[in-house]
């Protein structure tokens, strides 16, 4: 399947990660990734940005691809859908990103039996580290699957989940960048405030949430077990731990997660 033309109908900020990040991880050739945009214009700048075959004809691209990623804001999913439905047969393949859209809605609308999958990623695609939570619809089989899953191992970490279960992925790692940039922009703050040049308070921000990341990724150890290695008696990080506990930091962390599932879900109905 690694010689399948993937088209993707929509190359914003998702597509473009994950167009790049399959690029730079040399799994699928430039020459057998297109994509759509809605203005010459825009399909132009992204062909060059790129260097791929942008069309401005969504049914287009589809005729000429076997697996289509949709990359459009979920408002845009049906109309889209209804657009392309003509020009899909059961040699191909429906992944879509959009959050709140579940496999059925799609393969309601499309009313055939083609093979939709749903995946969850996330802008770090871009640098090959990404998370991706994928599902199966119903006539999905399981050699697309364990492509699909290879497919986005090749630009981060990819795991096989119940769709009930993905808008609380939504919540974790879909959005879940932005809340660690803020994070990292927080955390950078307070290092201003003592006195650190800003890039330098941001570097050792950003590091230390990639290195305390990788430490639960490559040791298997739970996060509290890490957090008490580094938590000495009467020392600095309890008391630092101890004001993240007064200001409610793990409660606003876990709603913040909460309501992003909420609204992901509200997204489909």
């Amino acid at each position: 399947m690694n010689n399948m033309k993937i088209g993707f109908i929509g190359a914003g900020n998702m597509g473009k990660a994950i167009i790049n990040g399959l690029i730079n991880s040399n799994f699928i050739s430039g020459e057998n990734i297109l994509a759509a945009e809605i203005s010459e214009q825009i399909a132009e700048r992204i062909s060059s940005e790129l260097k791929i075959t942008v069309f401005t004809d969504n049914k287009e691209l589809v005729k000429k691809s076997d697996i289509i990623v949709l990359c459009v804001k979920p408002h845009f999913i049906q109309s889209v859908i209804e657009n392309i439905k003509g020009c899909l047969t059961e040699n191909k393949l429906i992944i879509s990103i959009a959050a709140g859209i579940s496999t059925g809605f799609i393969e309601k609308i499309i009313d055939n039996k083609i093979p939709v999958i749903r995946v969850m990623p996330n802008t770090p695609a871009l640098l090959g580290e990404g998370m991706a939570a994928i599902c199966r619809g119903q006539h999905v089989s399981d050699e697309q699957m364990k492509f699909t899953l290879e497919l986005f191992s090749k630009i981060g970490r990819s795991i096989e989940i119940q769709e009930k279960l993905i808008n609380a992925v939504t919540g974790i790692s879909g959005s879940g960048p932005a809340f660690i940039y803020t994070i990292i922009e927080a955390l950078a703050d307070g290092g201003v405030k003592l006195g650190l040049p800003k890039n330098v308070a941001i570097e050792l921000a950003a590091q230390t949430t990639l290195g305390a990341a990788k430490m639960i990724l490559e040791t298997n150890k739970h996060p509290s077990v890490l957090k008490d290695e580094v938590t000495t008696p009467g020392g600095t990080t309890i008391a630092g731990l101890m004001i993240m506990e007064e200001y409610k930091v793990r409660s606003a962390l876990s709603k913040t997660v909460q309501e992003t599932a909420r609204v992901a879900d509200e997204l489909g109905k």
